[in-house]
């Protein structure tokens, strides 16, 4: 099955090969990419944008349906200042669902744009506080969009060959700051009602969501 998606794209390993991945399989990817600046520095969107630019300039299969079914338009939406809002005593141990949290609720309105039925991501199982079964779960409800998880299964050292052989691991190398406002001890079950009552305590999860989207660039491929 191929389809539409969103794709939330970092500067990291992970998700690039996602995206390669599901590119394989025929899906049109509309990439996303959460920016956490000033919080950190402008590296993480400098190298997705890279990533993408060298998927769409690979040779071979890969390249042909990269141009083919990957947008040009990478949508930049600015999350430091709302991400700060979860650093409060009664809900920093939750810092990183709630951050993944607002991630899915801005790709959902990208995904109402362009018709997406899917949303891709390049979450693996237990590689982080946020992807311990649980946690995926909570993740999961704040989106209507159905998850596309091409590397669930894999173990990282995997992960790493396939960026490898694709060429991407060279660019996605380096320092990936995404825990810089994260608590020490993350909590690794998620709590659906106290999470949403959390999220409402400081202005709603949609809302949130719309005001980053609001800020958006764009930046073409």
């Amino acid at each position: 099955m191929a389809g539409v998606c969103v794709a939330l794209v970092s500067g990291g390993i992970d998700s690039p090969i996602a995206v390669a991945r599901m590119l394989m399989q025929g899906w049109k990817i509309f990439p996303v990419h959460a920016s956490q600046e000033p919080i950190t520095g402008p590296e993480a969107e400098q190298k997705t944008i890279a990533l993408l630019r060298y998927l769409l300039e690979s040779e071979g299969k890969l390249g042909k349906l990269a141009r083919e079914n990957l947008d040009r338009d990478l949508i930049v939406v600015p999350v430091a200042e709302k991400l700060a809002l979860f650093t409060e005593k009664w809900n920093h141990t939750e810092y990183f669902i709630h951050m993944k949290r607002l991630y899915n609720s801005i790709a959902t309105i990208r995904g109402e744009e362009i018709d997406a039925t899917h949303l891709l991501t390049g979450e693996n199982l237990g590689q982080v506080s946020s992807q311990t079964l649980g946690n995926l779960g909570g993740v999961e409800i704040a989106s209507s969009l159905l998850p596309l998880r091409p590397l669930l299964a894999f173990d990282k050292v995997t992960i790493m060959s396939m960026a490898r052989n694709i060429g991407t691991l060279e660019i996605s190398e380096g320092p990936e700051v995404c825990d810089a406002l994260g608590p020490s001890k993350p909590s690794t079950v998620a709590n659906k009602e106290w999470l949403e009552r959390s999220e409402e305590r400081v202005g709603g999860l949609q809302h949130i969501a719309s005001d980053c989207y609001s800020k958006l660039r764009v930046v073409k491929l």
